[in-house]
């Protein structure tokens, strides 16, 4: 399928500026008589579609549950993996395809929430490129956020549909400013998320054909995971942080506009409310699970579209061994379970 779209009044500032080497989002070094400290790896640098976690200071919703809040930024979700696997942190923000290769390797780790249920990932390009099917990227320069980013998992699932391999194409990394490269004509496709698309359109990019990578795999976007030995010894601390997380979520989708002028004081790119804003309605939309009362199942996991998601890694070669889902998704510590 591809898709003409309206253009949406977004913009981002300087993504790939300095690199922050933490933040902390407690509003207090540490919380009284609470449970710990937490330390979140994330798959990005403090952005709007997160103003939820980085709020803390100003909400207290994890300092409320006992914990303590840090944020360790990073650039896709093989980072965010790393990170807690070397014991830099204690959860990754991360996607289901980097979780499933560390898997592959033998990594010990179990998912216990679903940050988005909705899969947000997109294939775009120029409508005067001729690109219109994953057929046609044969031989094509696709731009990625990072090598172990979600963008080059989810556009390898697109190849698959058209029975094309990495090697088909030519990937090119471009850091999360990816639709530059796009206009300037160095790339003739790039993959992105559903809030890159609607910066690059504000951009001015133009024309352009989407094809949802949902169409063809409608998995998660994204899951917090921790290590088995951390879920063992950290099991209050962790449903605490859970609970923090499901309230932060609950509040932004309730309150958009009070998170939108929070991302203008928080946010690398929070530089306008409105901009703000839009990016916020996206990601809230991407929170909620399907079916009824979807806001009161916050983090709730699909074991079926996650275990499609897991055996079509599988037949892609990213993977060798056969995972299955339901050994490495633990509910137990869900906000309500």
């Amino acid at each position: 399928m591809h898709t003409s779209l309206p253009p949406l009044f977004l913009s981002r500032r300087r993504l790939l500026g300095a690199g922050l080497a933490g933040l902390a989002l407690a509003g207090n070094s540490a919380t009284a008589q609470g449970l710990g400290k937490v330390r979140l790896a994330g798959w990005s640098k403090p952005i709007s579609e997160i103003t939820n976690l980085l709020a803390e200071p100003d909400k207290g919703f994890f300092k409320a549950r006992g914990v303590e809040l840090v944020y360790l930024p990073g650039a896709g979700g093989g980072d965010a993996i790393r990170n807690t696997l070397s014991g830099q942190a204690d959860v990754a923000f991360t996607d289901p395809g980097s979780f499933f290769m560390a898997l592959d390797k033998g990594e010990k780790l179990v998912a216990i929430y679903d940050i988005y249920p909705q899969n947000v990932f997109n294939v775009v390009s120029l409508k005067t490129s001729g690109i219109r099917k994953p057929a046609d990227l044969k031989g094509k320069k696709i731009g990625v956020y990072s090598l172990s980013s979600g963008t080059r998992q989810n556009l390898l699932v697109m190849l698959h549909q058209a029975g094309l391999k990495e090697s088909d194409v030519q990937i090119v990394v471009t850091g999360l400013l990816n639709f530059a490269p796009l206009m300037q004509g160095q790339v003739d496709a790039t993959a992105a998320t559903d809030t890159g698309l609607a910066v690059g359109l504000r951009k001015g990019i133009g024309d352009v054909n989407v094809m949802p990578v949902r169409e063809h795999l409608n998995m998660s976007s994204d899951l917090f995971v921790v290590r088995e030995q951390v879920l063992r010894q950290k099991k209050d601390l962790l449903k605490a942080f859970l609970q923090g997380y499901r309230d932060s979520a609950a509040w932004m989708i309730a309150h958009p506009e009070e998170a939108a002028q929070l991302a203008v004081k928080h946010a690398i790119d929070g530089t306008h409310r409105d901009i703000n804003l839009d990016v916020i309605r996206l990601r809230n939309a991407s929170s909620l699970p399907t079916g009824p009362g979807a806001a009161s199942r916050l983090g709730s996991f699909d074991l079926a579209a996650l275990q499609k998601g897991a055996d079509a890694y599988r037949a892609l070669g990213l993977v060798q061994r056969q995972i299955k889902v339901a050994d490495v998704v633990d509910t137990s510590l869900l906000p309500g379970a």
